[in-house]
């Protein structure tokens, strides 16, 4: 089996990044306009306040993990893993576990207390390995949309 090579994302990548984006925004029935495209692969390539990495087979993009760090009232500051997709055709392969590792490796680098994320619970795919490499904290998620 191939390696997975994790790297940061980079200018020439955009069309893969966007295709493979798109895909995790379908998968959670979601939508962006070429704006909010726009405005996060800007945020990604300044790579000051939110980040990407891309896993790759062969020299093929086929994951994408974005994640940003922010201040916490009762610990150092933490990392949230926003996004992670995996190409379907590259499941199975480690691409998700290297992307979440290299997300946990970042945080560590810059000092962080914790790495989080959230995840629909119907997932099933998604937790089976969230669940060999994290643990459930048992909260429950709410948001109020504006």
């Amino acid at each position: 089996m191939p390696e997975v090579a994790i790297d940061k994302l980079v200018a020439i990548d955009r069309m893969e990044w966007e295709r493979l984006f798109r895909g995790y925004l379908g998968f959670y029935a979601m939508t962006l306009d070429e704006t909010a495209m726009d405005r996060a692969w800007s945020e990604f390539q300044a790579d000051e306040r939110m980040h990407a990495l891309g896993a790759r087979l062969d020299g093929k993009l086929v994951g994408i993990v974005h994640f940003l760090e922010h201040a916490s009232t009762t610990a150092p500051d933490v990392c949230y893993l926003q996004d992670l997709f995996t190409e379907p055709a590259a499941r199975g392969r480690g691409v998700a576990r290297a992307l979440v590792a290299a997300v946990v490796d970042a945080a560590r680098q810059r000092g962080d207390s914790r790495v989080y994320w959230v995840t629909h619970e119907s997932n099933a795919t998604a937790r089976r390995l969230y669940d060999q490499v994290a643990i459930n904290s048992g909260f429950i998620h709410y948001q109020i949309p504006l």
